[in-house]
């Protein structure tokens, strides 16, 4: 056995990789690849804690201890960087524990009598019927068994339902696509759910839109302190201690700044967690998600300017940059790039970005910093626990 069949890194899927570079699913580093194919576990090895891991695509590395696995996430935003040919301090990942998403999505489909109720097979769209989860919040598990009872009364035999579960502050809000749910048996066997099971609302969306059919009280989700009207299946961050993370980074980054701009800002995370403070103007292109924002600012007596704004087709122009004395942009998956060269032409003293895909994330930072900036430091947050999806907060300051 040489030093080439030792597991050195794990890849950006998952798998780890030998020193000369082959690829093996379910191994950790330190682990040993044999002249057979077999994996022999090392000491960053763990028994995988959930019964449906590997098979179960909600996680791949089930099998990293903590160690292990902070230092993938790390490894993933410097291999990005590096991509950009850019360098700088990334801080220890704050990972969400166990049994703590606080909103996930699931897929139903009938087999006879049954309803099979769970995520998809990694690889397939097969489904795990899930009877254990570890990353769940008990909240949301526990709704899994009279879930089925309830979707076996509205499902037909051949359409795949989806199932999308937030909790928000009066329980848990669920919206159910894909099904018809029409005629009083339907409605009566929604509403004894609902009032069995602490839900905060039930909505149906059958290809025309969410139609609410259950919500005795109002839905909210306090920000910052502050109670905001919950769209149906709005965005959310997926921990409570993801977001806690990622706000005290983005506060530390702000600073005492009075006026700051927040770019892409949903239902105000972070417009919330810096108001009263500051003057926050929010932009955000969701009709709902803004209206929620401007209707919670407004109650609350905030100084928070609410404007619907498409920053992909109508990026802010440097001018209008300038005039912050700071910035927050928390982009989609695809990144910022339009706003990106906005950024790099203004003179904010500081920008503070949330990322949740460490690739488009350092394209944008390379633009940033081919502008006037320099990137102060990262902060890895890892609230998909045992997933390869990583989330990022950062600071950069301009050199003028």
């Amino acid at each position: 056995m040489t030093d080439q069949n030792i597991i050195v890194r794990v890849a950006g899927r998952g798998e780890g990789v030998t020193a000369d570079g082959r690829h093996v699913a379910l191994a950790a580093p330190g682990d040993t690849l044999t002249s057979d194919g077999q994996v022999l576990p090392g000491p960053h090895h763990q028994p995988p804690p959930c019964q449906h891991f590997p098979r179960c695509g909600g996680c791949q590395l089930q099998h990293l201890d903590d160690e292990s696995y902070a230092q993938f996430i790390v490894d993933r935003i410097a291999g990005a960087l590096a991509s950009q040919g850019l360098t700088t301090q990334i801080r220890a990942p704050l990972l969400s524990p166990s049994h703590s998403r606080r909103r996930a999505s699931f897929h139903a489909e009938r087999k006879g009598n049954q309803v099979i109720l769970g995520f998809s097979q990694a690889g397939s769209h097969d489904l795990v019927d899930l009877k254990s989860c570890w990353i769940l919040d008990p909240v949301l598990f526990e709704l899994l068994k009279p879930m089925r009872v309830l979707l076996a009364r509205l499902m037909t035999a051949k359409r795949r339902v989806e199932i999308q579960l937030t909790i928000v502050d009066q329980g848990v809000d669920m919206l159910i696509t894909g099904v018809a749910a029409e005629g009083l048996d339907a409605a009566e066997a929604i509403s004894a759910f609902g009032g069995a099971h602490g839900i905060a609302r039930i909505a149906i969306d059958n290809g025309l839109g969410p139609e609410t059919r259950w919500e005795p009280l109002g839905a909210t989700i306090t920000l910052g302190g502050v109670p905001v009207p919950f769209p149906t299946a709005a965005f959310l961050q997926a921990t409570p201690e993801g977001e806690a993370a990622l706000v005290a980074a983005v506060r530390e980054a702000v600073g005492a700044a009075k006026t700051v701009a927040d770019l892409f800002a949903g239902l105000g995370t972070f417009t919330f967690a810096l108001a009263p403070a500051a003057k926050v103007y929010a932009a955000e292109a969701g009709r709902d998600a803004l209206f929620a924002l401007k209707a919670a600012g407004a109650r609350a007596q905030l100084p928070v300017f609410a404007d619907h704004r498409d920053l992909y087709r109508r990026p802010l122009p440097p001018a209008e940059l300038d005039r912050f004395d700071a910035i927050v942009i928390d982009p989609p998956r695809a990144g910022a790039k339009e706003q990106a060269d906005g950024l790099a032409a203004s003179k904010s003293p500081v920008l503070a970005y949330v990322s949740c895909n460490p690739s488009t994330f350092a394209r944008d930072a390379k633009t940033i910093c081919d502008g006037g900036y320099q990137l102060d430091w990262i902060q890895p947050v890892g609230q998909f626990r045992w997933s390869t999806h990583i989330e990022l907060a950062a600071k950069f300051s301009h050199r003028g």
